[in-house]
Parts: structure tokens; C-alpha cells; sequence
């Protein structure tokens, strides 16, 4: 039987909002690829909870303007990791230390507006 947001194993009661959610999705997915209840609700738990909470330890880096161009820094951090005349020069560098450091991309553009984020 599909579970929905009202209506789940009472195993996942407990669980915070974001955790329930996604292995509400993923217990049905299971199901509907043939898997028993009983194996595929702790399958989901398990999925669920390394999906929501891998993230977290995940570096969150920005690309923003500034007075003389643009800065890398580190979300939270008001040191500046690299700088660049112009966006596009600090991307190439700054995209390359990001994967290195297995982070997340920020981009805003020249208003403070998030533009775009790369490798969620």
C-alpha cells in the first residue's frame, strides 16, 4: 500500500519532517519496484537519512561582488578565499576549488540575488 504524508509506517513518526518525507518517497518507489514492506521500510529509513543529512557536513562556498570585483568566500566566513576583476575569470578558478573541496556553489549576481547553485 502507498504511504503519503498522513498516512506512513508508524516506524517513521519520529522522524523530522524532511527525513519522513523523502523516505515516505523512497519506501514507495521501492514497493513499486516489488519489495515487501518489511524490507523496504528500513531500506527507506536508512536512504532517507543519508540523503537529508549528508549535506550538512557539505561547505557551502559564494561567488559575490564586491567593491572590486568579484570574491570566493566561505558561506558564514568573511575571509576572502580568491578574487577576481570580472565573474567569469573567478568562476573558472573558483569552480575547480570547490569540487576540490567538495562544497556547494553559491553564484549571486551583481544585485546580492542568487543567480544559480552547482553541485547540490
Amino acid at each position: 500500500m502507498p504511504w503519503s504524508k498522513e498516512d506512513y509506517p508508524d516506524s517513521f513518526k519520529n522522524l523530522d519532517e524532511d527525513v519522513r518525507n523523502k523516505a515516505i518517497e523512497v519506501a514507495n518507489a521501492l514497493l513499486r519496484e516489488g519489495y515487501d514492506e518489511g524490507r523496504a521500510i528500513p531500506i527507506a529509513l536508512d536512504t532517507a537519512k543519508d540523503y537529508v543529512h549528508k549535506n550538512e557536513d557539505q561547505p557551502v562556498y559564494e561567488v559575490k561582488s564586491a567593491d572590486d570585483g568579484w570574491q570566493l568566500t566561505k558561506k558564514g566566513s568573511d575571509d576572502v578565499i580568491m578574487s577576481e576583476k570580472t565573474k567569469e575569470d573567478l568562476l573558472d578558478k573558483a569552480k575547480h576549488y570547490v569540487t576540490e573541496h567538495d562544497g556547494e556553489l553559491k553564484i549571486y549576481k551583481g544585485n546580492g540575488e542568487l543567480e544559480d547553485t552547482l553541485y547540490e
